[in-house]
């Protein structure tokens, strides 16, 4: 089906008519789904479906059906629908989109759909999208939770993969293809011109889209996070294929000493000399566009991974003598800031939005505003230094939770300014896609001069999975659970009451605290709005590194495990719980309860939290805390007294144990140790919720009890 290539702008979230809305949305969808059957026309064969010109990726038929059962997919987990439509296609077409490594992609026990099969799926999708959207509720501004958001998720979603998929067509055979008028690449090629670094003064951004924005957004889009960039300068041209070409005859790919430590091992593997679009024949370099192959054109941009321009950039300062690398995103955002948005213009700013070609064009095309520089926005995706990562304030989507978080691990880099093919979303300044380094996209790169390096790529906030980690996590910064107060906070609260009770002082002119068994810190940051000092211990490093975070104003993300294989993905921060005005009083360090260094004294309260338990020696612990408080000071102890030998041996025990036959507990053990040096002074049971699952709790009653110095 040959159709005209307009492409719809992604429609705004509100308005002033529902119906004017619903019908907006209805042609968006059109549009979008008309584009994607143009773009799969091209194959002339149902084989071609089912090769794989990019081992590591899907075949066609994967991405041909895919986009269609992602929308019944999300209308089934948000019970927007009830009923599937195919079973088999709904599952083998689902996942599996980005690969994980260079050779983790197994399909021997894939059973891919004919191509009939899909395309009779396909339109019963499409007859029920159409009902759908002719009958669903619609109110406005669109919110996230409403039917018409999920509408344009799919819609956006389709139109990210007319990308992914382009990409994959780019490496089919040639006579697998029939190029249609609507898919013509440019046909002016030439030499390239000068590049040349232009200065770019420093600025404070704040990046983010804000919740009210009038656009829709993907979970990473959205957030807040100021940034300071200094002077830069950066190239006026994105890099041509001549630029590269430099690269290449120099031996760039054989030179190691230009990549970093994956991009050694990833020349390794596939062992390039080149692009990986790019051919020669009889000593002549040509380029692989969409459906045809055409000398190379040296004034277009070149296309690359983030590894081969990384190789590029450190050749180039080897040059040049200057220090040169690829921009961050909020470079990039320093020179994007002054072009308009155009979510509703018919104005072109760049080789963007299928508006101009269905290919690449030459570098000075497009000049954007007065600024000098040309392709900001458009013709190839740009590749940054930054690894991707949610903004502050990051939320995932219910519906479509595992869109960004599995590439918040430092393995995935930002492309920015879109491609040819960007359309939707993708076209917008917002948008935040971003790939593992070695994986292709219609993508290029800009350079940049600068003194001050970039943050490094795996510097990201990445989700604590650890199951023990992220059940402290919860305990400590979730909600309250099963009605109970949260516990940390209330063991904070027993410290302080206590201390109003039995001292003369006021809590507030107490100097300093010992917080043992911190663990990830909420007690700590508590007790600091009344201690002048706090020093939190906890033997185990994992938990203190993200009271740490918290402390250095930087959320922490951990996954909930719900059931089974669904997890529940959260972020906390200190401002959220209002716990940062005195934060900066909180010392965390690892130590060790039964040795600590001495250092660790002179305290007029020491809390220890389920030391006694998690101790190899607790009577060692208590025969010695004493001398760590000052005269008249308190220890208070917090303990279910549920010892396990394979923390603690039994001999070590200091209760839970039958002696000469009589039974003795955990508190007798302890009043038996402490009783040479304090004086108890009173006890409660303070209720524990952890959290195993959406449905499992383990609750404990903790027994607090307070001891003061003889």
């Amino acid at each position: 089906m040959n159709i005209p290539l307009t492409q719809f702008k992604t429609p705004l979230l509100d308005g002033s008519s529902i119906e004017s809305k619903r019908e907006e949305i209805k042609l968006y969808f059109q549009n979008t789904w008309q584009t994607y059957e143009s773009l799969f026309s091209q194959i002339n064969n149902d084989e071609a479906y089912f090769s794989k010109p990019e081992r590591l990726r899907h075949p066609l038929i994967f991405y041909y059906g895919h986009t269609a059962t992602f929308f019944i997919n999300k209308l089934i987990l948000g019970k927007y629908i009830h009923k599937r439509l195919n079973q088999h296609i709904e599952s083998v077409c689902a996942v599996g989109v980005d690969e994980m490594s260079w050779d983790d992609l197994n399909t021997a026990n894939y059973q891919w759909p004919t191509v009939e099969e899909v395309k009779d799926y396909r339109a019963s999708v499409y007859s029920l999208m159409l009902n759908l959207i002719d009958t669903m509720e619609l109110t406005l501004p669109i919110q996230q939770n409403s039917l018409a958001w999920v509408v344009l998720m799919g819609c956006e979603h389709e139109r990210i993969h007319l990308e992914t998929s382009s990409v994959i067509m780019r490496m089919l055979p040639l006579a697998d293809l029939t190029q249609t008028a609507e898919w013509s690449p440019c046909e002016v090629f030439d030499q390239a011109p000068l590049n040349q670094l232009i200065p770019v003064a420093g600025k404070q951004l704040t990046l983010g889209k804000k919740d009210e924005d009038k656009t829709y957004g993907w979970d990473n889009e959205y957030g807040e996070l100021s940034v300071d960039v200094d002077d830069f300068s950066a190239s006026k041209f994105l890099v041509t294929n001549q630029e590269f070409l430099e690269f290449v005859q120099a031996q760039g790919y054989q030179k190691t000493q230009y990549w970093t430590e994956e991009g050694q091992h990833w020349l390794s593997f596939k062992k390039p000399t080149m692009p990986v679009f790019w051919l020669v024949e009889n000593g002549e370099y040509f380029q692989r566009n969409l459906s045809s192959i055409i000398p190379l054109p040296l004034n277009w941009p070149v296309e690359v991974n983030y590894l081969e321009a990384k190789a590029f950039c450190n050749w180039k300062s080897e040059q040049t003598a200057k220090h040169i690398r690829l921009p961050t995103e909020a470079e990039w955002y320093c020179l994007r800031e002054d072009l308009p948005e155009d979510t509703t213009s018919d104005k072109v700013s760049g080789n963007v939005n299928l508006a101009s070609f269905a290919s690449s064009c030459p570098v000075n095309y497009f000049e954007n505003n007065q600024s000098e520089f040309y392709d900001i926005v458009g013709n190839v995706w740009q590749w940054t230094e930054s690894a991707i990562d949610g903004f502050n304030g990051f939320k995932v989507h219910p519906l479509y939770d595992d869109f960004s978080t599995p590439t918040f691990d430092g393995k995935h880099n930002l492309i920015k300014g879109g491609s040819w093919i960007s359309t939707g979303n993708e076209a917008i300044k917002s948008s935040r896609y971003a790939f593992r380094r070695h994986f292709f996209q219609h993508a290029g790169f800009r350079y940049i001069e600068s003194e001050h390096k970039a943050i490094p790529t795996s510097d990201v906030n990445i989700y604590e999975t650890d199951t023990a980690v992220c059940q402290q996590l919860e305990s400590h910064y979730g909600k309250a659970y099963l009605n109970f107060t949260n516990y940390p906070k209330a063991l904070a609260n027993a410290v302080i009451d206590s201390v109003a009770q039995y001292t003369n002082k006021s809590a507030d002119n107490l100097n300093k605290c010992l917080d043992l068994g911190c663990s990830v810190g909420r007690t700590s940051f508590e007790l600091s709005a009344v201690f002048k000092q706090v020093d939190g211990v906890d033997f185990s490093a994992r938990y203190i590194q993200h009271g740490v975070q918290l402390q250095n104003n930087r959320s922490v993300r951990y996954t909930l495990k719900n059931e089974g294989d669904i997890v529940e993905f959260k972020e906390t921060s200190l401002a959220e719980l209002a716990l940062e005005t005195s934060a900066e009083n909180v010392h965390f360090s690892q130590g060790d309860a039964a040795n600590l260094k001495a250092k660790y004294s002179q305290y007029d309260v020491i809390l220890a939290q389920n030391v006694l338990e998690q101790s190899y020696d607790p009577a060692l612990f208590l025969s010695k805390i004493h001398e760590r408080l000052n005269e008249k000071g308190f220890l208070m102890v917090a303990s279910n007294y549920n010892f396990n030998e394979n923390i603690t041996a039994k001999n070590k025990w200091i209760g839970g144990l039958k002696v000469n036959g009589e039974n003795v507990t955990g508190f007798d053990g302890l009043a038996e140790h402490l009783a040479p040096h304090f004086t108890l002074l009173a006890d409660k049971d303070i209720p524990r919720v952890l959290l195993n699952n959406c449905r499992e709790y383990l609750v404990s009653n903790i027994h607090f009890t307070v001891w003061q110095k003889k």
